[in-house]
């Protein structure tokens, strides 16, 4: 059996643990990277990069489909459009290739050693790796654990069959006549709204009362709206209990039974920590639930071990191991990191999208703040409206008694674009006049970030 020795190895090539991998060599640290599939990842493979390709197919088909119904308000007209999905598919795998292969050139760049295989504890600081050519064994004298998440499945609608979950959603080759969604949250909107676009007839079951659960109602309100428009059936406060002859069987908040027919059944429930994967199960790792509990530096509760990523909790986000993973690298190299953050914006790819950084109104209530609300719609922004995309708003959650920004939300056309803003102002302790006072480019949306921080002060501009 070959051996490598090295000072450290990461277990994961997703977001987290490449970034890991890349500060580590950059910082000259000896550093391994076990990965069993492409470099990247969920995220990058059956996850963010690949659905937000599908989202934008879908997004020019069906304006395209608009412009030939007469439909463009702006008096553009095309002849009836057609979707070859089959190369839709290719050209959106080929951005993952293209992404997957930066991946693998960058890691080489800081000479990381990556190794194909399946990797297996033997124990905290040895690992067996299964790879083409035999197992090859990894000592190390410090390990990172960044084996990521996968789609939960239901007991009773088991994967398999017209029942897939959304990495399958993603390597279809047709678009389906039916589509039921199980599941309203970002995954089943994201991807129920991509295929109504491109003209399945969609239906999306959720059990909670809300679509977007996570999100609170004024924010959801305008996707609701639009998942009308789309002809997207909502049922919420229903719950899915088995499939039937190409069915899926709901009960409904009456308590009656419903058949709804189906090509495919997208089960789109969240997703669930592989905390089992690389034999983690043999290790004495203290747990969070199903997560590896961490401390503010990522260390586990056990010497030498490190876990970044969906592995360790929520929120699952690709950005948020990716700081973990940078910082656990410096950390490794002797620098003194600790993980502070004050918050991580969360952004859903739905039509309209939604951002959301810091505390919601209800939370700040909830934790005790005399809070302040300054909120500004995209119907009064220029920008916005010669986009004819003038739905949603932008608003400010603030401290009353100091003006200090506490939450930033915003639902709209490109909206995610603002994510950025948001989380800097909120990590730099802003007040309300520190953005009143910045001059925002006209005309651009950011311009109602600038108007929802007038607002909270008492003196918005276009309102």
């Amino acid at each position: 059996m070959k051996e490598i020795i090295c000072k450290l190895l990461i277990i994961g090539s997703g977001p987290g643990g490449y970034v890991c991998a890349i500060r580590a060599g950059q910082l000259g640290i000896d550093a391994v990277i076990v990965e069993a599939a492409r470099p990247g990842g969920t995220c990058l493979t059956v996850g963010c990069i690949p659905s937000k390709a599908l989202i934008h197919v879908s997004e020019q088909f069906f304006d395209a489909k608009r412009m030939a119904a007469g439909k463009n308000a702006a008096g553009i007209t095309v002849q009836q459009p057609a979707i070859d999905f089959g190369k839709a598919v290719s050209w959106k795998d080929g951005i993952v290739g293209k992404l997957s292969s930066g991946v693998t050139t960058l890691l080489q760049k800081s000479t990381v050693k990556i190794v194909h295989g399946t990797a297996t504890f033997r124990d905290g600081k040895t690992v067996e790796v299964d790879t083409e050519l035999g197992l090859q064994l990894v000592r190390a004298e410090t390990i990172v654990i960044a084996t990521g998440s996968e789609p939960v499945e239901l007991a009773d609608i088991p994967f398999g069959g017209i029942v897939i979950s959304s990495s399958d959603a993603l390597a279809l080759r047709e678009v389906p006549q039916k589509l039921v969604v199980i599941g309203g949250g970002y995954i089943g909107l994201e991807l129920g709204t991509a295929f109504a676009k491109l003209g399945s007839e969609v239906s999306i079951v959720e059990a909670t009362a809300q679509l977007l659960p996570q999100y609170d109602a004024d924010l959801v309100r305008p996707v609701a709206r639009r998942l009308a428009d789309l002809g997207v059936r909502v049922m919420t406060s229903t719950k899915a209990t088995r499939v039937s002859e190409g069915a899926l069987i709901v009960s409904t908040a009456e308590g009656r039974e419903e058949q709804l027919d189906a090509d495919r059944i997208l089960v789109a429930v969240g997703r669930k920590p592989r905390a089992s994967a690389a034999g983690l199960d043999e290790l004495d790792l203290d747990r969070s639930g199903p997560f590896i509990r961490i401390d503010d530096r990522c260390r586990t509760s056990m010497r030498g071990v490190y876990a970044i990523g969906d592995v360790t909790g929520e929120p699952m986000l690709a950005h948020r191991a990716m700081a973990q993973g940078e910082m656990v690298a410096e950390i490794v190299a002797g620098r003194k990191r600790a993980w502070d953050k004050r918050c991580i914006p969360a952004i859903c790819f739905t039509d309209p999208e939604i951002i959301s950084a810091g505390l919601t109104p209800g939370e700040a209530r909830s934790q005790g703040y005399d809070i302040e609300i300054g909120q500004f719609p995209f119907s009064a922004n220029g920008r916005a409206l010669t986009m004819q995309s003038e739905e949603g708003f932008v608003r400010v959650v603030a401290r009353r008694d100091t003006n200090l920004i506490l939450g930033l939300h915003a639902v709209g056309q490109g909206v995610s674009e603002l994510s950025a803003a948001f989380a800097l102002a909120i990590e730099m302790g802003a007040r309300l006049e520190d953005i009143a006072g910045t001059i925002h480019a006209h005309p651009t949306r950011s311009e109602a970030f600038h108007e929802a921080a007038l607002k909270a002060l008492g003196h918005a501009l276009h309102i």
